[in-house]
């Protein structure tokens, strides 16, 4: 008994000598700072060395008469003992008891619960992966700071805020970036819901993009290293696609052989396993590779394409009639337009490919049903009926997706029925939807292209399967050549310096998104693209390419040599310089890994006016060449030589020509029509010359189309009022500042 007595006696001193609230913030200072001197405790706590020493003195020699501090002789600074540790700590938990029964916590997992300073701890070494001891400090911190608000609830991002402001007043800023949280301020997600509302898209749109919103700052705090998640803030460089950046591929190139032998075998929305059988007709074989796209483009980001598409299902148009093969081809054109979220480009082949020829074609149930060459005419009667389809349909009101690519080899034009073919095509062109792929140059090499500007070529392994389907463009990031002349004050050969800087950042950047996208297969997220149990994955991850683009290329070059790229062999000179440059970086790169890189023309306009704002805004209009205007700058994208140098078209495609050999991985020819009426056979008579005198891979005929709701009907020229009813209610603007048309509202 009077051992349990002399106990409570020392209790009680104990207790009385942090009865002092000076006393116990001597205490809690040193659990939280660890050893100090006298005097660094009197500043900490703002006390005067002349009117508080006595006092100050008083309540040291307390703390140490009752064993809860004590001197070191060696660093003269004072200590907190086991007893002074564990009574902050007690004290500490009464102040949290009571703290805990007034406040209550709105969590991010819509659940109402008392607070707990554990949780932050707990929330700091899971999520931030901070050391125990120090958590805890940081937890107990955040508890006297929130006790001091006297707010009735707090939030958990009100508590995020007060931990991230306490971990950067401690200069633990890798850690505040792995806990700061994600999305939308209130305001931003209003403004949102405005913006998506004016232009008339739906709530869909607003879901993906607050989604992609935090994917984006997901991958710029925590995926990419900060040197380069900085430049595509900065606009040094723009990762293309950022909202899907460690989710999805841009785009990939499909053969629908695989599914015509195979069959389509997917998860669906509650995890059961549905398998399709190969098709035994035409329509069943049209309404498998609709469900292949739409099954496809929860793991694509931005393009499809089925190459040889009229090839590849002649062996089932086989015996039909005429009107049967239309149908199902119109029945198959409206419902893609309609479902499939991606772009979609079909290609389609004039003339059977001479190594598609001895090929064996795929028909009923899977089986084969002799070569390709046999079903010659079949092939060619479903290109002219797809554009027949199209045609008819666009009466009222075009269709711009799927786009169709028409594709010309040198025996097109020795093919009466192949040149037909490619005629018809040119009266869509009037409106100007199709693109066109001209092979006549390309030989016997296979080349295959999206409606994006995407192109595979047989240059990898020298296989035209392996090389040109069932591979993809895994991404790409687009430099800001301009900023590259600015940042080098426009001196020849410091640009070059900083062109190595930003391009060795934009390769690195592509490989890890090749390493991502791989840990996403690993996980099971892509299991259409790569399933990670096949032992032959669908898509041919090693022969898919990542694309080094850029833009504003003349701009660059008109602020080294005070010339546009068409004024001069000076300037066009040292424009190639900079690809050849970019080409070299490239294969240093590549001396270490093993992938499939290619440099490419950014077919991008958002990303051109993004870039430039910044360069504007950055530097100043007066400092910067730009296109647009202080209202809407803008650099060169998708091609080398902006459209508004009026050239001549022999000579814009002459200059395009030497471009695209040079960034072969990506690039579009958009050739103005404007308001001038214009008949087929001009168009047709403007590809056989391209066909036969120039170089130019890839291009489309371009004008803006005016669209009245009320009338149904479409006008090549661009008008703020209908021309026949004078409704101006009902009007659609569709302007292809990209690759694609979209549609402008009045």
């Amino acid at each position: 008994m009077k051992e349990l007595a002399r106990r409570r006696r020392l209790g009680a001193r104990v207790l009385k000598a942090v009865a002092s609230a000076l006393r116990l913030n001597i205490l809690r200072l040193l659990y939280e700072r660890g050893p100090m001197s006298y005097t660094e405790i009197m500043n900490v706590l703002k006390l005067s060395p002349t009117r508080d020493a006595g006092r100050f003195a008083y309540h040291l020699k307390t703390l140490a008469g009752m064993d809860l501090i004590e001197p070191d002789p060696e660093s003269k600074k004072y200590l907190l003992t086991d007893m002074g540790r564990t009574l902050v700590e007690f004290a500490d938990e009464l102040d949290s008891n009571a703290f805990r029964r007034r406040l209550l916590v709105r969590t991010s997992r819509l659940a109402i619960e008392n607070f707990d300073r554990n949780k932050i701890a707990e929330s700091l070494i899971r999520e931030a992966e901070v050391p125990v001891e120090l958590a805890q400090k940081i937890s107990r911190e955040a508890e006297k700071r929130l006790m001091k608000l006297g707010t009735k609830y707090l939030t958990a991002p009100l508590i995020r805020e007060f931990v991230n402001a306490i971990l950067i007043e401690r200069g633990l800023e890798e850690y505040r970036h792995k806990l700061t949280r994600l999305g939308f301020p209130v305001y931003d997600v209003s403004l949102l819901l405005k913006e998506t509302s004016v232009r008339g898209e739906n709530v869909e749109k607003v879901r993906l993009t607050a989604g992609s919103r935090v994917i984006e700052e997901y991958t710029l705090l925590n995926v990419l290293p900060r040197d380069i998640a900085d430049a595509h803030i900065s606009g040094s460089l723009n990762l293309n696609n950022l909202g899907t950046w460690i989710l999805k591929i841009h785009g990939v190139m499909h053969d629908v052989r695989f599914f015509f032998r195979n069959g389509l075998i997917f998860k669906n929305f509650l995890d059961q396993r549905i398998s399709l059988r190969p098709p035994r007709n035409l329509r069943s074989a049209l309404s498998l590779i609709s469900s292949m796209l739409q099954i496809a483009s929860a793991e694509i980001t931005k393009e499809q394409a089925i190459d040889y598409f009229n090839v590849f299902l002649a062996p089932f148009a086989q015996g039909l009639s005429i009107d049967e093969i239309k149908n199902n081809l119109q029945l198959f054109l409206e419902t893609v337009n309609i479902t499939i979220p991606t772009g979609i480009s079909l290609g389609l082949e004039t003339v059977l490919p001479s190594f598609l020829s001895e090929t064996e074609a795929i028909s009923s149930e899977g089986k084969t049903s002799g070569i390709y060459a046999d079903y010659t005419e079949e092939s060619q009667l479903v290109a002219s009926l797809i554009l027949e389809c199209l045609r008819e349909i666009g009466n009222t009101k075009p269709i711009f997706n799927p786009s169709i690519i028409v594709k010309m080899r040198p025996e097109t034009f020795n093919d009466s029925n192949a040149e037909r073919i490619l005629f018809e095509s040119h009266n869509l062109s009037l409106s100007g939807l199709p693109f066109y792929a001209n092979l006549v140059s390309e030989g016997a090499n296979a080349v295959s292209y999206a409606a994006d500007g995407l192109r595979f070529s047989a240059d990898w392994t020298k296989d035209w399967e392996l090389d040109t389907i069932r591979t993809g463009c895994l991404d790409s990031v687009t430099l800001n050549l301009p900023r590259v002349a600015y940042e080098a004050r426009k001196e020849k050969d410091h640009f070059f310096k900083v062109l190595s800087d930003y391009a060795e950042k934009g390769l690195r950047a592509l490989d890890i998104k090749s390493r991502v996208i791989l840990r996403r297969s690993q996980e099971g997220l892509l299991s259409f693209l790569l399933p990670k149990e096949a032992q032959d994955p669908y898509l041919r991850f090693q022969e898919s390419t990542c694309i080094l683009g850029f833009v504003g290329l003349n701009e660059a070059t008109q602020a080294i040599t005070n010339k546009p790229i068409y004024e001069g062999e000076e300037a066009l000179n040292f424009a190639e310089e900079i690809l050849t440059h970019l080409i070299q970086e490239q294969k240093a790169y590549l001396k270490n890994i093993k992938l499939r890189f290619a440099l490419g023309l950014t077919p991008d306009f958002d990303v051109a006016k993004r870039l430039a704002e910044l360069d504007v805004e950055r530097y100043g209009l007066g400092d910067v060449h730009v296109s647009g205007g202080r209202e809407n700058p803008y650099y060169t994208s998708m091609m080398a030589v902006p459209l508004e140098a009026n050239l001549a078209l022999d000579d814009l495609l002459r200059l395009e020509s030497r471009f695209e050999a040079l960034a072969p991985a990506s690039h579009l020819i958009r050739i103005p029509l404007g308001e001038s009426e214009v008949d087929t056979e001009t168009l047709f008579a403007t590809t056989q010359n391209i066909a036969k005198n120039h170089k130019i891979g890839f291009y489309t005929f371009d004008r803006t189309l005016t669209y009245c709701n009320k009338c149904e009907k479409t006008f090549f020229r661009e008008a703020t009022k209908c021309p026949e009813c004078n409704s101006a209610g009902s009007i659609l603007k569709f302007a292809r500042e990209s690759t694609r048309y979209e549609v402008k509202h009045f």
